[in-house]
């Protein structure tokens, strides 16, 4: 990180003179939790996540049922153990199944509709896209880490036009020359803080997304308009203007932050029903093959002192549990990225947004 995004990183706490107010700037600083739950919730493969999942519950149900007496080979020989967990495991798979269509129509839904409200939306669309052209100098660019990437450069330009602005300024207060000097410091380091990780991302992983949460637009505009709170009688015409094209660049981020944000939702839903229903298939096959063939007798013998047909079981089982395993890893995603950007506005609703 670049001297002017240290710099950033301290003033985001100093410039308000009140602790409670003051956040970081990346999500991973907001965040104030262990960087290994981070990293599962969010930034982990999710099929290495799921992977992973599935060999935890299958390494636990062995031991487990090793653990305890009588055996699991006992209890199968002695009554319909197999019968009664594989049965009931088809019908949760084909109930899921069926729920992940749902979804999926769900989210296919938001896509249809008359030729107006198609029409409403492509002229809100492309209104947006002339603001970022008018704002930027340039067509808006169609990729989405480069659109958000022109923003965040649109607010750097401006800012370093506010430096470049109160540097030349003669007999202003040290008060007003440090407040916007380090608003200045601050959106520019955060800035390119977010647009190193933007570079190269491409959208349909989470790098597009998680990259956009590094850059922390509210506490910024929040501060933009204390600045002018605190100093406006001192303001020259000039510097009101570059503070509200400033303001102009960062209220345009956030919602194209949350129209990515809406787009990558839309496409990991239907990731993650494609790839429920590719692993309801096996699941189906193993529980079958579990109730017609495999029974006390099947996997005699055992191994370090585990049955065979325990480690058969406990593995059948972790197979039928795939499709679930799956949503699980999924929505542990979505759901903590939709918690951490609630508030579109700047509006902090806990101690790290």
């Amino acid at each position: 990180m670049t001297d002017d995004a240290d710099a950033a990183d301290r003033s985001g706490r100093a410039f308000d003179g009140d602790a409670d107010e003051s956040t970081e700037n990346t999500m991973r600083d907001r965040a104030g939790e262990n960087s290994l739950k981070l990293w599962l919730l969010l930034r982990a493969n999710r099929l290495v996540v799921a992977g992973t999942l599935t060999l935890v519950v299958f390494a636990a149900f062995v031991l487990l049922a090793a653990a305890f007496s009588p055996s699991l080979a006992e209890k199968v020989a002695a009554s319909d153990v197999i019968e009664t967990m594989f049965s009931a495991m088809i019908t949760a798979i084909v109930t899921g199944a069926t729920l992940v269509v749902t979804i999926g129509q769900l989210v296919l839904t938001q896509e249809n509709g008359p030729l107006g409200d198609q029409r409403e939306r492509m002229d809100g669309a492309m209104d947006v896209r002339e603001s970022v052209a008018s704002l930027t100098g340039s067509p808006s660019p169609t990729d989405p880490a480069e659109f958000l990437d022109a923003l965040l450069g649109a607010a750097t330009d401006r800012s370093e036009t506010l430096r470049a602005s109160i540097s030349a300024s003669d007999g202003r207060d040290d008060a007003f020359l440090d407040d916007a000097g380090e608003l200045a410091r601050a959106i520019a380091g955060n800035a390119d803080t977010a647009r190193e990780r933007l570079d190269g991302a491409r959208f349909g992983t989470f790098d597009v997304v998680f990259a956009a949460l590094d850059f922390n637009y509210g506490r910024k505009i929040h501060r933009i308009d204390r600045l002018e709170a605190d100093h406006g009688d001192r303001l020259t015409e000039a510097e009101r203007d570059v503070l509200g094209e400033l303001r102009e660049s960062l209220s345009l981020f956030g919602p194209a932050r949350e129209h990515i944000k809406t787009l990558y939702f839309q496409w990991a839903l239907i990731d993650l029903s494609r790839l429920i229903l590719y692993a309801a298939v096996p699941a189906l096959l193993v529980a079958g093959v579990m109730l017609a063939v495999v029974d006390a007798g099947t996997f005699p013998g055992s191994t370090l002192g585990v049955d065979h047909i325990t480690v058969v079981v406990a593995g059948a089982f972790a197979v039928t549990l795939l499709p679930f395993v799956l949503f699980v890893s999924y929505l542990l995603r979505v759901l903590t990225l939709a918690k951490r950007t609630l508030a579109i506005e700047p509006l902090i609703l806990r101690d790290g947004r």
